[in-house]
């Protein structure tokens, strides 16, 4: 048999068991080949793995959640069927990416794929098709609201350990240019295995976390984090309240913080509703969510007057509404934005060939300043300008894979400098964004379940730390 014969039969099984693989996980294809046949009568080329990777129709047209068992399907195939398609798609090698197997590779090499040229004027369509990826690619069980009554609780009794999430959108009214909406999460009852016997999950830490979404201060809401903000309650018990801010580029900087700072202001107040202490208050989010995390944890240690100036009454207003406000516990800011100058060797490194790349970050940056009144070198844009000397203890996440990883950890260092507690969790071989493949990359999945447990030892070891300087 010759080469050309073997290969053949290699791509032509190959193709077998992916075309298997992708009918069994339901997806369907734009054009069904017909046996290879054209309607004409003529023969029809048999497709690539190339091509049928690609042609298979957005998954959110078929069911809200395929796409997240169809890549998290594609994790059980044999490796050697993923290194090759990984190959066909021309993908990274392990070599370029040590700490990223096979599947994670496939992931990036398929977004490498897929990926659009991002546009400023497009940005209601950016919005509308991320929401979409996002909520398809998380697992259905975090949508499955926990009901209040006994009857129809029943169910997650046989399960030890279950904690049923109750979540309810919620509305602050009045909030600048008009209301927002916020999603809170709480922990229900937790079933110990034995009937209806039950123990209430009463938030055992007293605290609540005010989370930040990312997506470059123009995408994203509290459904594309809501798999993360839902698994965060879920493991600690914590309230988490997700806050649905104002998106440039109709809203410019420093809008999306404003908001931000009036839902720190309504959790102050709220925090009883949601069996936690205003002195509990923890901060979080990611990418951007991370920036705005940082900045409000500055503003409310050290308020900037000068700088709140800037933005004319309303930033008086904003100052003097930070004043009054309880200073919050810690906070973890994940792969976040810091400063939004310096080139940083991780700029260079992957700026290209990932979730997040140069362009991807002109485009937003864009966004956020042409038509802000501040200038991009300000306070309020970039948390590495201001004082962070007060600051709240950190627990950073960077990402190894990620433009933004050194300005991560350039901040952690800043800070600890001033003698802040500080802990940095840096994960290997994991792009800008791994939160959202928490459910379909099993590694991935338990990174985050590490870093949810992290910062939940982190806030009980600054808690412990608080009340032995009480005493």
């Amino acid at each position: 048999m010759s080469n050309s014969t073997v290969l053949n039969s290699t791509v032509l099984s190959v193709n077998t068991l992916l075309n298997k693989a992708l009918m069994t996980l339901k997806l369907s294809s734009i054009e069904p080949v017909n046996n290879g046949i054209e309607k004409n009568g003529s023969q029809k080329q048999p497709l690539t793995i190339k091509e049928k990777m690609l042609s298979y129709t957005p998954i959110p047209t078929y069911n809200p959640h395929t796409l997240h068992h169809a890549m998290k399907g594609l994790g059980y195939l044999p490796t050697p069927i993923l290194e090759s398609l990984v190959g066909y798609l021309d993908g990274p090698t392990s070599n370029q990416y040590l700490h990223a197997n096979a599947h994670l590779r496939l992931i990036l090499a398929i977004n490498s794929k897929l990926k659009t040229p991002l546009k400023l004027t497009q940005m209601r369509e950016l919005r509308e098709k991320f929401a979409a990826d996002a909520v398809a690619m998380q697992t259905p069980k975090v949508w499955k609201q926990a009901s209040g009554s006994v009857l129809s609780n029943i169910k997650h009794f046989t399960k030890k350990g279950h904690t049923p999430i109750r979540w309810e959108d919620k509305v602050i009214a009045h909030a600048d240019e008009g209301d927002m909406t916020i999603r809170c999460y709480q922990a229900g009852l937790r079933s110990n295995g034995m009937g209806l016997k039950k123990r209430r999950s009463h938030n055992p830490d007293d605290t609540v976390m005010l989370f930040f979404h990312g997506g470059g201060f123009c995408i994203g809401d509290v459904d594309t984090h809501h798999e993360f903000c839902h698994a965060i309650c879920e493991q600690t018990g914590w309230s988490i309240v997700s806050v649905d801010y104002r998106l440039a580029p109709e809203h410019s900087s420093p809008s999306a913080l404003r908001d931000c700072i009036t839902a720190y202001a309504w959790v102050a107040e709220h925090c009883h509703t949601l069996n936690a202490s205003p002195s509990r208050i923890v901060l979080a989010g990611d990418s951007a969510g991370g920036g705005l995390c940082t900045l409000l944890a500055q503003q409310l240690t050290a308020p900037s007057e000068t700088s709140w100036r800037d933005v004319g009454i309303d930033g008086q207003k904003t100052f003097t509404l930070l004043k009054s406000l309880p200073k919050p516990l810690a906070q973890m800011p994940l792969y976040p934005v810091t400063d939004i100058e310096t080139d940083y060797p991780s700029w260079e490194l992957y700026g290209e060939g990932l979730l997040l790349d140069h362009a991807d970050v002109a485009v937003f940056d864009a966004a956020c300043f042409e038509n802000s009144l501040l200038p991009r070198q300000h306070v309020l844009n970039s948390p590495m300008l201001g004082d962070n000397s007060q600051v709240c203890p950190t627990y950073i996440v960077a990402a190894e894979l990620d433009v933004l990883r050194d300005e991560a950890l350039a901040y952690a260092k800043q800070i600890k400098s001033h003698g802040i507690p500080v802990r940095t969790y840096t994960v290997l071989g994991a792009p800008h964004g791994f939160i959202h493949f928490m459910s379909v990359h099993s590694g991935l999945g338990q990174e985050t379940h590490n870093i949810i447990n992290g910062f939940a030892r982190f806030v009980r070891d600054t808690m412990s730390t608080q009340s032995q300087l009480a005493a």
